[in-house]
């Protein structure tokens, strides 16, 4: 049974409720519910005009009404007397398609119907930069290769250990955390989960550790890429999928390559398949393609993909398979919507399966060396409006995500792919004023 957010409440002692939605630009959005007035929400929802956000909808829509998940509901561990809990988007009493999170549980739905339950894990990279956001938040933080650094990352104990304390107490798991390849860069890990479970959690980490941040002075970001020359930040998924009870290992077959299973390898194949197009929601951003497109960074390696190609134990392949019984997606970067991207993996690895689709030939070679001698496998897009084009063309993927959602996503991203090239850049003073 559904908790009873007002006698949870009261036993926790929490005053207010955030009642959350994500947009389709992955913007958290809430309001601030006295616990006197939650069993009505519960009921009915949190109002909110759906076009003041990134939906698309129009000031004539009605109402959107957030109806909070009671399973989702957290206490916040660093102000006790507020709970953060996910919403599902309705409007008039349906659910609204476009909104990320009722993606993702539709598609968690109709994975349920070939008996699949996909659990995953994700590797959430970014910078804790000073009060003004353009540079990182310690001065001492130069070293060419900063990757690991141990006092780099003891310079930052304070904001790191609070973090992970606070997902030791909320029952996470959480089992490492380290400097990353970048100047005043990290990365939190905590265990595997369900895709919504995975999801809820990396919403409310990117805002805890953003609040967290703040309340040391400083301002925490998932950009992908805010520094030229210094490696991006990602935010790598570990796939696998199971059986509807979560005992058996779907993906786990010792007897064959890499102790990938069949049915894995089909997932594996969906991913490929669809490999160009699902760049548009696993990397969603402009900036994005700073990324996985970028030149070499001062540590020596971008640690990105820039083509699609599946390896075992190598890191410089966009799939890797680490381990028997799941894999890596290398893709994804920090700006990817939590709910989209366990949705679009989903989409993609199902249409794999029921396809029986073939990953390809597999290289042990290393990428940033010899790359260049891979002949035929696919280039990721060279910018998002590339990847909005591939994922428009895309119709499998497209309809497994929703067409509704599709329609819409693509709209506003192109809206902002056109902002953006409206924009009068200092490169075009630089490089074209004397011409």
């Amino acid at each position: 049974m559904a908790k009873d957010l007002a006698k949870w409440a009261k036993e926790k002692g929490v005053k207010y409720f955030m009642i959350s939605y994500t947009d389709l630009f992955g913007g958290q959005r809430a309001k601030l519910v006295p616990t006197q007035a939650i069993n009505d929400m519960a009921e009915e929802g949190a109002g909110f005009a759906g076009f003041a956000t990134w939906l698309d909808l129009t000031p004539a829509h009605p109402d959107l009404m957030a109806v909070p998940d009671p399973d989702s509901v957290i206490q916040l561990p660093w102000k006790k007397d507020v709970a953060w809990v996910a919403a599902r988007a309705t409007m008039e009493g349906a659910l609204v398609d476009q909104a990320p999170r009722n993606v993702l549980e539709k598609l968690i739905a109709e994975a349920a119907k070939d008996g699949l339950r996909v659990k995953t894990g994700v590797e959430p990279e970014f910078f804790i930069l000073n009060a003004e956001g353009n540079a990182a938040s310690d001065i001492y933080d130069t070293a060419e290769k900063p990757c690991y650094d141990q006092q780099a990352v003891m310079r930052r104990y304070d904001v790191i250990s609070e973090i992970c304390d606070y997902m030791l107490e909320l029952g996470w798991e959480p089992y490492q955390n380290d400097h990353e390849d970048a100047i005043g860069q990290f990365e939190m890990n905590w265990k595997y989960d369900d895709a919504l479970q995975t999801a809820d959690k990396h919403s409310f980490f990117k805002f805890m550790v953003k609040s967290v941040a703040e309340k040391h002075g400083f301002r925490a970001t998932f950009m992908p890429k805010p520094f030229k020359g210094l490696t991006g930040s990602g935010c790598h998924a570990h796939i696998s999928v199971w059986s509807l009870d979560g005992k058996t290992n779907a993906f786990s077959d010792p007897s064959k390559e890499l102790s990938l299973s069949d049915r894995g390898r089909n997932f594996l194949g969906g991913i490929m398949k669809h490999a160009s197009a699902l760049a548009a929601i696993t990397n969603p951003t402009v900036n994005s393609y700073k990324r996985i497109n970028a030149p070499r960074t001062t540590s020596g390696a971008t640690w990105a993909p820039n083509t699609v190609t599946w390896t075992g134990n190598n890191r410089t392949h966009m799939v890797r398979v680490p381990g028997p019984g799941r894999f890596e997606l290398r893709l994804p970067d920090g700006a990817a919507n939590p709910y989209l991207l366990q949705a679009v993996i989903i989409a993609a690895g199902l249409d794999g399966v029921r396809t029986q689709a073939d990953p390809g030939r597999r290289y042990d070679i290393d990428m940033y060396q010899q790359g260049h001698t891979v002949k035929g496998a696919p280039k990721l897009p060279l910018n998002l409006l590339d990847a909005l084009r591939e994922y428009d063309k895309d119709k499998t993927l497209k309809a497994m995500m929703g067409e509704e959602f599709s329609s819409a996503y693509l709209k506003l991203k192109q809206q902002e792919w056109n902002s953006f090239v409206s924009h009068f850049s200092r490169w075009e003073h630089e490089n074209t004023l004397d011409i």
